[in-house]
């Protein structure tokens, strides 16, 4: 054991853990989620430390010595090691202080180590006055957390540009069946398969892109702003010069916040995020819902399309096979939407000059990018690439249905239209067969009128004997 201290007194720490005082009153404190702290962002904190240490050295702040370590430290961490000793809880007070002190304390036990000393021994390498130099946890956090969503973001991005291109496959590849198309769940008028399937992929670009786009606001951070965005206790050469190294060792095309006092106490970036996350996950449920439906039966039900069985759906139902990839995207989408009203609060409760809540902010927004990008892959490879379309079911139900009746309207009226309609639904007759019977039109004219291709697409040849 070793003995640290702080300004509260003194604690008994374990010889072989990397993490000191501060981490450990923060796991007395906040055993709450049990969540610790994301593993990606403890990397991009790494990442500003690392950056903070190269140019502090640079402008004359570390010796080369302390720098070195505390590089060797962080890449260390970087590549892998001591993932255990990042222990702090998800969800703390002091709009993460907490993560910041684990972050410097382990950074600090091991660049000791790489200098020959013990673990505590922070004369050589201190957690505050060396790793966490002209830094503040109010500007380092808020950084971290935005490298974190730009990573996370693009990886999302990525697996919505797959959904995209199977659903795009799928509309090519149903293009000529035609369906019934319903609103409100009733039998509307025609529509193909296909002509679904691009509406899915549409919605799906529009999400991609708004996610893409959204980076550029998540690339202004306020680091170098300190405390409250003023900068104390950050030499100008630092601030600006912070912003370069972050830019090498991210790859990202960070940018210095014009107001760093504003990107220190307004979250109103994390509410954008998190709303076009949720409006994400509202286009992902409607499809998973659909499908659903589509696919629902397989003989008491639409039966139009048959996705692809990954388990058995029953303990009792022998044969029996749910849509479950499907039901995991809605409950994925249920959180997601809960998760941006979460961040809707906490980025509205922050008062005056910093806002508290960063902890929760931070935690929902990584909840939500993991939960997408990992149920994303599963939707377009478990379910969507493996749907196969049932064409004698779709063709069946639109010739049992009196929704041809209004492909007809411009060529009859509408009130022939209805009347016909009316027959069908008391007599069971098909359109074809009660129209022919009235010899409101020919054989011949049905059959051009009832093309597939007429149907589902625009004609600017309707109207009364147009086009026959």
């Amino acid at each position: 054991m070793r003995i640290e201290h702080d300004m509260l007194g003194t604690l008994r720490i374990e010889d072989d853990v990397y993490y000191g005082i501060h981490t450990l009153r923060a796991l007395q404190n906040f055993p709450i989620s049990l969540v610790p702290i994301h593993q990606e962002f403890v990397d991009a904190m790494v990442i500003v430390k690392k950056a903070a240490a190269i140019t502090n050295q640079r402008i004359g702040s570390l010796s080369h010595e302390v720098a070195s370590a505390v590089i060797s430290a962080c890449d260390d961490i970087l590549s892998g090691m001591l993932r255990d000793q990042f222990v702090v809880d998800s969800l703390q007070g002091g709009a993460g202080t907490s993560a910041n002190m684990n972050v410097n304390e382990v950074i600090a036990n091991r660049a000791i180590e790489h200098l020959g000393g013990q673990k505590g021994e922070y004369h050589l390498v201190h957690p505050l006055d060396h790793v966490n130099l002209h830094q503040s946890t109010n500007d380092v956090f808020p950084t971290a957390v935005r490298i974190t969503a730009i990573r996370m973001l693009k990886e999302v991005s990525e697996q919505f540009a797959k959904l995209q291109t199977a659903l795009q496959q799928k509309e090519e590849e149903f293009a000529t069946i035609v369906k019934v198309g319903r609103t409100e769940m009733q039998d509307a008028v025609p529509v193909t398969l296909g002509q679904e399937f691009g509406a899915y992929a549409q919605a799906v670009a529009r999400d991609r892109w708004r996610l893409y786009k959204v980076e550029e606001r998540l690339r202004q951070v306020n680091i170098g702003g300190t405390a409250i965005g003023t900068g104390i206790n950050a030499p100008r050469d630092y601030v600006f010069a912070m912003i370069d190294h972050l830019r090498e060792l991210t790859g990202i095309g960070l940018a210095r916040a014009e107001s760093m006092i504003d990107a220190t106490q307004n979250c109103d970036v994390f509410a954008e995020v998190s709303g076009l996350l949720k409006a994400a996950a509202v286009s992902l449920s409607k499809i998973a819902t659909d499908l659903r439906l589509l696919s629902s039966g397989p003989r008491a039900g639409f039966g139009e399309i048959t996705l692809p069985a990954v388990q058995a759906g029953s303990s009792i139902m022998p044969g029996k096979v749910n849509p479950v990839i499907c039901e995991a995207v809605n409950q994925v989408a249920f959180q997601v939407m809960a998760d941006d009203l979460t961040i809707t609060l906490a980025s509205q409760a922050g008062q005056l000059e910093l806002n508290a809540f960063y902890p929760l902010i931070a935690k929902s927004l990584f909840d939500m990018l993991d939960l997408l990008r990992n149920t994303l892959p599963l939707f377009t490879h478990r379910c969507v690439e493996g749907i196969q379309a049932n064409r004698s079911v779709c063709e069946e139900q639109v010739a049992n249905s009196f929704i041809l009746v209004t492909a007809l309207t411009g060529y009859i009226g509408y009130e022939q239209a209805a009347q016909v309609a009316v027959t069908c639904q008391a007599s069971g007759q098909t359109v074809r067969e009660v129209v022919l019977a009235r010899g409101l039109l020919t054989k011949e004219q049905l059959d051009i009128i009832l093309r597939p291709q007429r149907l589902t697409a625009p004609d600017r040849q309707v109207g009364k004997g147009k086009g026959l």
